[in-house]
């Protein structure tokens, strides 16, 4: 399992710091399908709730990502994100990003 444990310093941000944890499970030799596998599913089964969350499968509840880039071949692209899907709504990346500048994280 992975996924960032933020302790209210403004150091690990939900969503950025489970990217970054992608990142270092390849650098550190996982393919990238094995990372996400990490990040995603394992903690679903860990939970019990694999049958509802953690991978794509219809009839499974899903949040998304649209990427710009292929992080496949270059892992930084995983932090391009143009698109953000909850509850099967879309959202704009960077107009979410700005929305919480100055009141959440590290500025």
């Amino acid at each position: 399992m992975a996924g960032c444990d933020p302790a209210g310093n403004g150091s690990a941000l939900a969503g950025l710091g489970d990217q970054r944890n992608i990142e270092l499970l390849v650098e550190g030799g996982f393919s990238l399908p094995q990372a996400i596998q990490i990040a995603t599913l394992n903690g679903a089964k860990f939970l019990g709730l694999d049958n509802r969350i953690g991978s794509i499968a219809t009839g499974k509840q899903a949040d998304l990502v649209v990427l710009e880039g292929n992080p496949v071949r270059e892992i930084a692209d995983i932090e391009k994100v143009t698109v953000v899907f909850k509850d099967g709504v879309g959202f704009d990346s960077a107009k979410l990003i700005q929305s919480v500048h100055g009141h959440v994280g590290m500025n």
